[in-house]
């Protein structure tokens, strides 16, 4: 009798111990499960607003990269060499196509050669547009970093950001071929023939943004100079900002944007209004759209006011502030969502 109850209760422990460890692997798989899934949660939560902060900023690392491969071409992008246009226009075409299926050539013929604009559309197709501009030639045998390939790549990183937007306006990302010398002020200008094309249409346009030269600062004293000496009494000494122009009569886009741009603070901006006919003030592709009668404005590092590198051959990607460029097409960018809303 004695070893009967011996042996019941040793197995009756013997099932309790097998029991309690059965019941406390299965609390603590159960309590790995919970972990692991609330961990999963949290990092898909950390990836989401990760994911959603890069694609509403641009990336100084995206744009130095694009920018070298439209620097390393084999000959010049210049008038001289179509067929290096074509190439970068096809690449531009393409980094476009990453974002919209909205992409489209611009053909137009000087002196019996093709020479094309690239166009990327996004938002409402019919609606009120707003064109966002930058040439990609340049003028002789130089890379053309600064002048114009930190505009074009600025176009590329607001094609990658507003991919998502829920948009009111029609924005056209617009790279232009053509305008540096000898065509500069000719209606051979690619953005004279987009221009053209939607005064003829009837195409109603908000106003137009050039980019032109926006990667080149100095923060040293006496780096900045402008086309009258007592400017430097009211705008300073030193090139450590970006430059919003309009002319003294500038539209309501024009000034909309100019205001709203500089409240976005991503960058140091100072708004520039001069008329017409002081140097430098039209010396790009908007000169075209004020031509036409649009509202428009020119984003500048203020070229050979500033830089050392204008049109010359030490024009080249070492010489530019990445960062700082990324900082101007946030501020575009973020004034885009605010004039949509």
């Amino acid at each position: 009798m004695k070893k009967s109850f011996q042996s019941t209760f040793s197995q009756t422990l013997s099932l309790n111990f097998f029991v309690l460890k059965a019941r406390f692997e299965w609390l603590f798989l159960g309590h790995q499960k919970v972990l692991m899934k609330q961990t999963f949660l949290l990092l898909t939560a950390f990836f989401l607003v990760f994911s959603a902060h890069a694609q509403n900023q641009a990336s100084p690392l995206n744009m130095e990269n694009m920018l070298r491969s439209i620097t390393s071409t084999k000959y010049p992008r210049n008038h001289l060499h179509p067929e290096i246009l074509s190439s970068v226009a096809n690449y531009i075409q393409t980094e476009f196509g990453k974002y919209t299926r909205r992409t489209e050539l611009q053909d137009f013929e000087v002196n019996n050669q093709t020479y094309y604009n690239v166009i990327a559309s996004f938002g409402p197709d019919t609606a009120e547009r707003i064109i966002i501009g930058a040439h990609y030639d340049v003028c002789g045998n130089q890379q053309g970093a600064d002048d114009n390939a930190s505009g074009v790549v600025g176009l590329l990183e607001l094609a990658r950001m507003l991919k998502y937007q829920d948009l009111k306006y029609r924005i056209d990302l617009v790279a232009y071929s053509l305008e540096e010398p000898p065509y500069f002020r000719s209606e051979n200008m690619g953005s004279f023939v987009h221009a053209k094309y939607l005064n003829e249409n009837n195409i109603p346009v908000f106003g137009m943004i050039s980019l032109e030269m926006i990667g080149f600062f100095k923060d040293g004293k006496n780096t900045q100079r402008y086309p009258l000496n007592f400017l430097k009494l009211f705008y300073g000494s030193r090139g450590n900002y970006i430059t919003l122009v309009n002319k003294m009569v500038s539209g309501k886009f024009a000034r909309k944007f100019t205001k709203k741009y500089k409240k976005t603070k991503s960058i140091r901006s100072k708004k520039f209004k001069a008329p017409q006919s002081l140097t430098g003030i039209d010396f790009s592709d908007h000169l075209n759209y004020w031509y036409f009668g649009f509202s428009a404005l020119m984003i500048t590092d203020t070229s050979f006011y500033r830089s050392p590198h204008y049109h010359q051959k030490t024009d080249t990607p070492e010489t530019l502030d990445y960062v700082r460029m990324a900082r101007v097409i946030d501020g575009v960018f973020q004034t885009l969502k605010r004039l949509n809303n």
